[in-house]
């Protein structure tokens, strides 16, 4: 079989250091709390997980594909695309689009979107290059964009229908980084 590069020892590291760099900057200033801690936290597992599973298997002695390139990338929308796979995706998006809201400073439709967008586009980019370049396993595709976008904004709609209820409310802006008045 074909020797990998290890998840692991690349993502539990990475995931450490931005943990760190997160709880830093809560206490620089002056808004490091648990429930902060614990947004920052989830956060970081949170997209550990999703690198290990989207980013790797990465190998190290695959023998180079006989196809060309864009045999890596998919460009057409929902032609092909499972049911199962779109559903996948949204689950996998929605806490991510209710941590950025808890996050980002004054978290809009406009501003969750952009960082969902933005993270899911550079994990297919990740995709491709590894695929390419690093014989990955995957395959950069603009359905899992789409869908991991919708998933993103569905998780942000969880949370303002949560912040609607007052004790809930309530309780969520223990867990934001900022007031929602800021």
């Amino acid at each position: 079989m074909f020797q990998q590069v290890p998840v692991l020892p690349v993502v539990v590291p990475l995931a450490t250091v931005a943990l760190g760099a997160m709880l830093w900057h809560l206490r620089l200033r002056g808004r490091l709390t648990v429930a902060r801690a614990a947004v920052a936290l989830a956060l970081c597992v949170y997209v550990a997980g999703v690198v290990a599973n989207t980013v790797f298997p990465i190998f190290l002695d695959k023998p180079a594909r006989e196809g060309v390139w864009h045999s890596s990338l998919q460009l057409v929308p929902v032609v092909g695309y499972e049911t199962g796979d779109a559903a996948m995706n949204v689950a996998v998006f929605v806490p991510l689009g209710a941590l950025l809201a808890l996050v980002l400073a004054r978290p809009t439709w406009p501003r969750v979107l952009a960082a969902v967008a933005g993270f899911s586009l550079t994990i297919e980019l990740t995709q491709l290059v590894t695929a390419v370049l690093l014989g990955g396993g995957h395959v950069a595709d603009v359905n899992d964009l789409l869908f991991n976008v919708l998933g993103g904004l569905a998780g942000f709609a969880l949370l303002l229908g949560v912040q609607r209820v007052p004790r809930l409310g309530a309780l969520v802006e223990h867990f934001r980084w900022r007031p929602a008045d800021a």
